[in-house]
């Protein structure tokens, strides 16, 4: 039984054609990760506590980076992405918080898993106590983004009581 996988456009829409036998059936495919991630980005930014400059920070506010850690590159680009620090496994985006707390999330599809490289990454910043990390598995970029925001507004609040505790928080 020989069967073959293939991902196209029809119609302005991803579908992922599965040739079994001689048999063509036609599914809707999974959603591009880095949809995911730009929707959640383009969210977090349009939240209120988010900071764009100096002048914007106050406690209770955030800013972000992202990474495209699973672009394909050639060897060149390959070796220079290694000794520039790329590492492989990170998380997605960056959530840097009021008082030098960090959160990461890692953005996979609804039916994409972990590769060993994140498995391995993410336990280690767990064991250097980086305790804020979301792991985000959704099928759509909307669903993807109204979880960022969730996971950031949870952080955000207890970096907030943490701050009012007086307790310091990784």
């Amino acid at each position: 039984m020989k069967r073959t996988t293939q991902t196209t456009t029809i119609n302005g829409r991803r579908v992922r054609l599965v040739t079994t036998n001689g048999k063509v059936t036609i599914k809707p495919a999974p959603v591009q990760e880095w949809l995911l991630q730009a929707e959640a980005v383009r969210r977090l930014r349009a939240m209120p506590e988010y900071a764009s400059a100096a002048d914007n920070v106050r406690p209770g506010t955030f800013t972000l980076a992202g990474d495209f850690n699973a672009g394909r590159r050639g060897k060149q680009e390959s070796v220079k992405a290694k000794a520039t620090g790329l590492t492989p496994g990170e998380h997605d985006v960056r959530v840097y918080m009021h008082g030098g707390r960090l959160g990461l999330i890692e953005m996979k599809g609804a039916e994409t898993v972990l590769r060993r490289e994140q498995k391995e990454r993410h336990a280690l910043l767990a064991a250097l106590g980086f305790k804020r990390q979301a792991i985000i598995r959704e099928a759509t970029a909307d669903c993807a983004a109204n979880e960022a925001v969730k996971a950031v507004r949870q952080w955000l609040a207890e970096n907030d009581n943490a701050a009012l505790d007086g307790v310091e928080a990784a």
